[in-house]
């Protein structure tokens, strides 16, 4: 027997106020197959949905689903099902679920496909608990039926940031594609792992590996030889003890 997902209250934010603003450059662009008129616009619409699940550092032509672009563009998937399998696809597995601990993929996982942050720490442990007990595919699926999704975005839409525009703000939110996918706990992994040496005094002072620094070294005393044999070479020829 399948847990329910746990309550978790609801906070009043950005997303969950109607706005009244002008709309700009900060408002969401809605990509739809309802309204594609041409086969470059779904391109677009394709090119949309990849950087909206896999976020702008990880736009990589190795990262395409083909067969699933392949499948968008004959009608045998709709655009729900397309983002289902990039999710559940090994690159965005690989970047996100494996580089992370289970409540920082929750909220990347909150932001890309329900289009708003998570409301609070409640919300995480809920959907961790997700993710825990009926796996990777059972979690996707929980968001993707979620009757959030569907009253957004339903069957025919690219998720998107709902809202970015604050109140008695000048600019709005950074937008969820631009933030990083790890948290401090995975860069503290990296560094352990020798990543970040030597970039500056913002990341502490210069550190060679110690493999590098023997390395290296090796080669200064082997040069050192080197050069010590030639000049020595030369002074015997000079007082004409060998022949060069």
């Amino acid at each position: 027997m399948s847990l329910p997902l746990l309550n978790y209250p609801l906070k009043s934010q950005n997303n969950r106020v109607q706005g009244f603003e002008v709309g700009g450059d900060e408002n969401p662009f809605i990509y739809s197959t309802e309204e594609l008129r041409s086969p470059g616009e779904l391109d677009t619409l394709i090119f949309a949905a990849y950087r909206q699940v896999f976020h702008e550092q990880q736009m990589l032509k190795r990262n395409r689903q083909t067969y699933l672009e392949s499948q968008l563009r004959n009608g045998q998937i709709t655009v729900q099902q397309f983002i289902r399998g990039l999710v559940l696809s090994y690159p965005f597995r690989a970047n996100n679920y494996d580089a992370n601990s289970n409540y920082r993929f929750v909220q990347i996982c909150v932001q890309r496909l329900l289009g708003r942050d998570i409301h609070n720490e409640r919300e995480a442990q809920a959907w961790s608990v997700v993710l825990a007990t009926k796996g990777l595919e059972g979690f996707v699926d929980a968001l993707l039926g979620a009757d959030e999704y569907e009253e957004n975005f339903g069957a025919d839409i690219v998720p998107y940031q709902r809202r970015r525009v604050l109140p008695q703000r000048a600019a709005g939110e950074i937008s969820f594609e631009h933030m990083p996918r790890y948290t401090e706990e995975y860069r503290v992994k990296l560094e352990d792992l020798g990543y970040f040496q030597g970039l500056g005094s913002a990341y502490g002072p210069y550190k060679v590996p110690k493999a590098l620094s023997l390395f290296g070294a090796a080669v200064t005393y082997s040069g050192a030889v080197a050069l010590l044999g030639m000049v020595g070479a030369i002074a015997l020829a000079a007082f004409g003890f060998i022949s060069l």
